[in-house]
C-alpha cells in the first residue's frame, strides 16, 4: 500500500481526524445511546464493555477516524476504511455510526464523498457491509449509488457473525 487510510480529510463543515486511543469517552459518549444501534446488526454496543471491543476494532484496523464538525468541534460519530486489497484494487469503508441529533441532516453523504473522492485515488472499487436489517444504512447506500451484491455472513471484530448485505460502488460509476 503506497497510500495512507488514516490521513486527514475535511471540507467546509467537517472533519475526519484519525482516530486515537484518547478519543474513546469522546466517542463514547456518541455511541452510549440505544437508538444509535436499534437497526444494527449489533445491538448491544451502546454497552460499554462492547463498545470497547468495537473501538479496540477500530484501533487496530488503522484506518479509523472519529467525525467532528468543524464549526462546533463536536465529535459526531466514527468510520473507517479496512480491508484494503491491492490485488482487486479494492478496499471497504464502514463501521460508520453518528449520534442521533445528527441524522437526516445530509452529514453521511458529505462524509462518503469525502471519503471515496480520496480513495478513489488509490483502488477501483470501494466496498461496504450493511446489516441486511439496517433500512436507515442500506438506504443510505442506494442514494450513493451504491450496488447490492447481495447477502454475505460478516464477523465484526470480536462479535459473532451476522448477515450483512454487499454494496459495492466501482470508481468508473462515483461521481
Amino acid at each position: 500500500m503506497n497510500f495512507s487510510i488514516q490521513t486527514l480529510l475535511e471540507n467546509q463543515d467537517y472533519q475526519l481526524i484519525p482516530l486515537q486511543q484518547g478519543d474513546f469517552e469522546s466517542l463514547y459518549e456518541v455511541a452510549s445511546d440505544p437508538e444509535v444501534w436499534k437497526q444494527h446488526p449489533n445491538k448491544d454496543r451502546y454497552q460499554k464493555e462492547v463498545f470497547e471491543t468495537f473501538f479496540k476494532g477500530a484501533m487496530e484496523s488503522r484506518g479509523a477516524f472519529k467525525i467532528i464538525e468543524k464549526s462546533t468541534g463536536k465529535v459526531l460519530g466514527s468510520t473507517r476504511f479496512y480491508d484494503y486489497n491491492n490485488e482487486e484494487s479494492s478496499i471497504f469503508i464502514g463501521y460508520t455510526f453518528y449520534g442521533t441529533e445528527s441524522w437526516g441532516k445530509g452529514i453521511n453523504p458529505q462524509i462518503k464523498k469525502l471519503m471515496m473522492d480520496y480513495i478513489f485515488q488509490f483502488v477501483e472499487t470501494v466496498y461496504f457491509h450493511v446489516g441486511k436489517d439496517n433500512i436507515r444504512s442500506r438506504t443510505a447506500m442506494e442514494k450513493l449509488g451504491a450496488e447490492n451484491k447481495g447477502e454475505h455472513e460478516i464477523a465484526y471484530f470480536g462479535e459473532p457473525s451476522r448477515i450483512n448485505i454487499l454494496y459495492q460502488i466501482k470508481k468508473e460509476n462515483w461521481l
